[in-house]
């Protein structure tokens, strides 16, 4: 059978640190990989470059297109990337599936949609495959929400979670065409590795717990060690929660070491309470890389707004797990919650504590209750109608408490502390200074748009004409 795997673009990223991470469609390498053992052929297309997804589906002819909907901003376009797969060929199955789609549904029950994928993909897609190709009744695939002439159906969910070994390494040549487009930071291009999926953590604002229910699952150490060895030099680990496994941890580097395994570059993300007991694991880590950075939600600057995050660890452990991972030569890059009812005090507070434990390579995104968490459901009576773009963690859902001008005032101004102010303490010729010269016209552009972040008029401008047009 002939499947498409498309990657939509998601629109805009006018705000954020989105023109600084375009990473490969993993989740679509994965579904690739497993389709292509059962003998489909498949074709996997990144919209977010050209041709669009029309081009594609005249090209390969599909009888089941796939579309990965991995983030709640992505719903309206998913939706005009399905009308526009109906219309070109009007008798393709479509799919959708991804992390948002499966913790959040709703949005996508349309007409130009035929089914939703309700977990992860690698056993659903392929038990769809083989039952458009015998006729057996829907019914019979697993976690699936499928629309009917009465209405969405919704099949019994997976006996248990899929075993990530069940599923071959990615088929990453399906998307060679766009290797060097894919970057990180400074970086590229970037190879994307996942190791182990899920968190037993209970943040409020994260809906990957709640979609796994705590739980986390590992692929095997050889497996991820011919991940790595087969992948290029600059890596960047998926895990929602690098190094939870303290064993498989050392076991992991030393089997790496083995293998002969060092790269130019990594970037993994964690938490700072597991850093403050697990040096052991970092020292053992931190030479398989000639830079290694770690992503951390560092979240709140005080005890007060981490205990509101239900984060279960305090200031205490930020702080000292930024200075152990500094010691051991890591490069730290966080990220900070602004919350939509806080006042000139909580921004300050904010500031002085950026300054004083050095945290400019940090972004700042709004605290937004993302669909499919307990939060959002709580929220919900709060929230306008507004397009689903505004979900991107960098709009405003509902009137601040300071009014939004004063809001975007502070806000703009928290950004303008960031490594990414190029008026500021790192120059854009300092950046350029850092990459090779083949790279200046990238990292030139993605510092071109994110100066637009340290402008509160912007953010404002898109605030008003957004308003309740959902």
């Amino acid at each position: 059978m002939n499947i498409l795997l498309l990657r939509p673009h998601p629109g805009s990223d006018a705000f954020g640190l989105g023109p600084f991470f375009r990473v490969e469609p993993l989740g679509l390498e994965y579904l690739g990989a497993a389709l292509l053992s059962r003998g489909h052929a498949v074709t996997i297309a990144d919209l977010r470059f050209r041709p669009g997804a029309a081009t594609w589906v005249r090209r390969s002819r599909p009888r089941l297109v796939g579309i990965t909907c991995l983030h709640a901003l992505e719903y309206d376009r998913i939706l005009a990337t399905a009308r526009e797969v109906r219309r070109v060929s009007p008798d393709a199955f479509i799919l959708v599936g991804g992390h948002a789609a499966a913790a959040f549904p709703d949005p996508l029950k349309d007409d130009a949609i035929d089914a939703i994928c309700l977990d992860d993909g690698e056993e659903i897609i392929t038990a769809l495959a083989e039952t458009l190709e015998t006729g057996r009744p829907m019914t019979d695939i697993p976690a699936l929400l499928f629309r009917t002439e009465d209405g969405w159906v919704e099949t019994p969910p997976l006996s248990e979670q899929t075993c990530l070994d069940l599923v071959p390494l990615p088929a990453r040549h399906l998307v060679d065409r766009h290797r060097n487009n894919y970057h990180c930071l400074l970086f590229k291009p970037v190879w994307l590795i996942e190791t182990a999926r899920g968190c037993p953590h209970r943040c409020s604002f994260c809906s990957v717990w709640q979609l796994y229910g705590r739980s986390v699952r590992e692929r095997g150490i050889a497996t991820v060690v011919e991940d790595f060895a087969t992948a290029g030099d600059a890596i960047f680990v998926a895990d929602d929660l690098f190094w939870y496994n303290r064993e498989r941890s050392i076991e992991l580097a030393e089997a790496l070491k083995k293998r002969g395994v060092y790269k130019r570059w990594i970037l993994v993300q964690t938490r700072t309470d597991l850093i403050c007991r697990s040096a052991d694991i970092m020292a053992a880590w931190r030479p398989l890389a000639k830079d290694f950075d770690i992503f951390l939600g560092l979240e709140a600057a005080s005890d007060k707004g981490l205990s509101g995050l239900d984060k279960d660890a305090g200031l205490a452990e930020s702080i000292e797990g930024v200075r152990i991972a500094r010691e051991l030569k890591y490069g730290i890059n966080g990220n900070f919650l602004v919350g939509h009812d806080w006042g000139e005090e909580e921004f300050r507070e904010l500031w002085d504590f950026v300054a004083q434990y050095d945290l400019q390579r940090a972004g700042f995104t709004i605290h937004t209750p993302l669909p499919g968490t307990d939060h959002y459901r709580e929220m919900k009576p709060r929230i306008p109608d507004q397009p689903w773009s505004n979900f991107d963690m960098h709009h405003l859902l509902w009137e601040p408490r300071i009014g939004a001008k004063r809001f975007f005032e502070l806000y703009a101004e928290t950004w303008r502390r960031s490594i990414l102010n190029t008026s500021g303490e790192k120059s854009i010729v300092d950046w350029m200074r850092q990459v090779r010269p083949s790279q200046i016209p990238y990292i030139a552009r993605v510092l071109w748009r994110t100066q637009r972040m340290m402008k509160p008029s912007a953010y404002l401008r898109e605030y008003e004409a957004t308003r309740g047009k959902g």
